[in-house]
């Protein structure tokens, strides 16, 4: 047993005294070795469960412990010890999914439902069953201060939010998620920690003292006392594939996590967590979110890699959203030609060591496409960094038609890589989805508006029609709509997501993992695009006008979609296509 497995002990190398907060009163504890602290023998009963405690440092305190499983008044106040083996979980038939092959969705539990929470989505687990979802990933639930935010602001990685139901209700959102068949991927944040209600620094050298990264101090994971805050990230890893059973991690920004050790911390976690998917006989996952464009990240470690499974790829977003809304500000700039998407569908990255004018230098690696599978990146049209970080949080929604949905949603679906969907995106939902926080400091809420700001102005965005984060509006505004999802237009392009997850199953192409079997031909021009997969032909009009394409190998109709009231035309060697429309041939 290693000192954090015993009860009420407590990594504190900063403290020269520490002392156990109890209903019945304050209890010093003892110095274990290596910064350790714990109760003396025989002073403590053994506790029960759902008793509350706190420690307190050099008489300062009481803070919560830093490994609380329950925080059920807030990030200030005393933690409650929770058995995870309580729950009796009813998904003994579920023996989890591969990545490869499957579709992702991505939700935000406060926003998901009017009622934001773990047992309200549970009732929507009937839509995504029937979307043909295989994992739902769901952004951070790990608590943090203030009832609502987009979750990396948090401070307790290992307690769960109580405004989403606790570690309670995420046991049963996990379970009921495994008897509908679907996966769950957890997003997690390692890289830093917000800025309220972080104790850790008052018990040990969790940050770091050097340079910080976009959001504040760097975690710790390479100087001095760095083995135990590793083993803490490590532990919480392990904690959600274990005691909350979900099937895989997205890893927020690793390009923020500073190591300059031999053995990178991800190397570590994803050797620590083969093991434990070996222990427990089901596929357990690894995705990264990078700026890099490094394929490193993703390359086993036998071959010297780190060993993650997957990464997050922006550059097939940006391709996709430029290639439909001809937006070009910011970090869309180098996307404006057919090319570049056509690049990204048959390379992986667009940017793999070529110049980035928004970073002002070469960025990125090649891909080795003749052993790399395709299904180790991960796309989006849309999701929820490339929509909350729009100044107004407007969907794709707000600046296509039909059609061009239509488009966006096969490129993502259709496409070689594997796709994963925002929450809404499959009926076109109206409502934004807007960066929204609820910092109790005043000061707080108005240093993170005015960063926001900053942010947009580089991206050339109008700041005065930014919504406030503080405004409960903000929050409010941008819950789902799920009446819309069975009206009109948005009924339509639902049953058209539908359809399409439909074709990807029953097509082998519109799996297959390998490079060489993606080609594409385009005229940047007349604005069409044509993906061959295999035998399979996916054909697009971009444009806005009708389209004479040249013939195809492929002849037999698998599928269209566009305006209900157009059709394609075929004559021999040629087919016309209306406007922001798509086809899909097959042999």
């Amino acid at each position: 047993m290693t000192p954090h497995d015993r009860p009420f002990t407590v990594w504190a190398p900063r403290a020269s005294r520490v002392d156990l907060v109890l209903t019945d009163g304050n209890h010093a504890l003892v110095a274990a070795g290596d910064g350790w602290w714990e109760p003396a023998a025989g002073t403590l009963p053994e506790p029960a469960d759902d008793v509350d405690y706190g420690f307190l440092l050099d008489g300062e305190g009481p803070f919560p412990d830093p490994r609380s499983r329950r925080q059920p008044r807030g990030v200030h106040e005393l933690s409650r010890r929770y058995d995870h083996s309580r729950h009796a979980w009813g998904d003994g038939a579920w023996t989890g999914r591969q990545l490869p092959g499957g579709v992702i969705y991505e939700l935000h539990i406060g926003t998901f439902t009017p009622e934001g929470t773990f047992d309200a989505a549970i009732g929507r687990l009937g839509h995504l069953r029937a979307l043909g979802v295989d994992f739902v990933e769901v952004l951070p639930v790990n608590d943090f201060n203030g009832t609502h935010n987009w979750g990396y602001d948090g401070v307790l990685w290992y307690a769960v939010h109580e405004g989403y139901g606790g570690p309670e209700g995420y046991q049963r959102f996990v379970d009921a998620c495994h008897q509908a068949g679907i996966g769950v991927i957890q997003d997690v944040v390692y890289n830093h920690l917000g800025p309220s209600g972080n104790y850790l620094p008052m018990f040990g050298p969790y940050l770091t003292d050097g340079p910080g990264n976009t959001w504040g101090s760097s975690v710790n994971l390479d100087g001095p006392g760095s083995d135990t805050v590793r083993r803490y990230i490590i532990d919480n890893a392990l904690m959600w594939l274990g005691d909350y059973r979900v099937d895989g991690l997205r890893l927020d920004a690793v390009h923020a996590l500073v190591d300059h050790r031999a053995v990178h911390l991800l190397e570590e976690l994803a050797s620590e967590v083969a093991a434990l998917s070996a222990h427990a006989g089901r596929p357990l996952t690894l995705i990264a979110e990078s700026d890099l464009n490094d394929p490193r990240l993703i390359t086993p470690r036998e071959a010297h890699g780190y060993g993650l499974d997957a990464q997050w790829s922006d550059d097939f977003h940006h391709g996709v959203h430029v290639a439909l809304t001809g937006e070009t500000t910011g970090y869309y700039a180098d996307f404006e030609p057919l090319s570049a998407l056509a690049k990204v569908l048959t390379e992986g990255f667009f940017h793999n060591g070529t110049f980035s004018s928004f970073r002002g230098r070469v960025h990125g690696r090649p891909i080795d496409t003749a052993r790399m599978p395709t299904w180790r990146l991960v796309v989006a049209g849309q999701n929820h960094d490339q929509i909350g970080n729009r100044a107004v949080g407007d969907r794709l929604t707000a600046q296509l038609d039909s059609g061009q949905l239509g488009i966006a949603a096969a490129l993502t679906l259709l496409g070689p890589f594997t796709p994963m969907l925002f929450m809404g995106e499959e009926w076109g939902a109206s409502t934004p989805w807007q960066f929204f926080t609820s910092h109790p400091e005043p000061e707080l809420g108005t240093a993170t508006a005015q960063g926001r700001i900053a942010e947009f102005e580089r991206m050339g965005w109008d700041p005065n029609v930014v919504p406030d984060p503080q405004d409960p509006a903000t929050f409010q505004d941008s819950k789902l709509d799920w009446a819309e999802s069975a009206e009109g237009e948005h009924a339509r392009l639902l049953q058209l997501y539908r359809d399409l997850i439909g074709l990807r199953r029953r097509h082998p192409d519109l799996t297959d993992p390998r490079f060489d079997r993606a080609s594409v031909r385009f005229d940047d021009e007349a604005r069409w695009l044509v993906l061959d997969r295999g035998d399979t032909s996916i054909v697009f009009n971009l444009g806005p006008d009708q389209q004479k394409l040249p013939a195809f190998g492929a002849t037999e109709l698998l599928f269209f979609a566009t305006d209900p009231h157009a059709r394609p035309s075929f004559a021999p060697g040629t087919v016309t296509l209306p406007p922001h429309a798509l086809l899909v041939l097959g042999p």
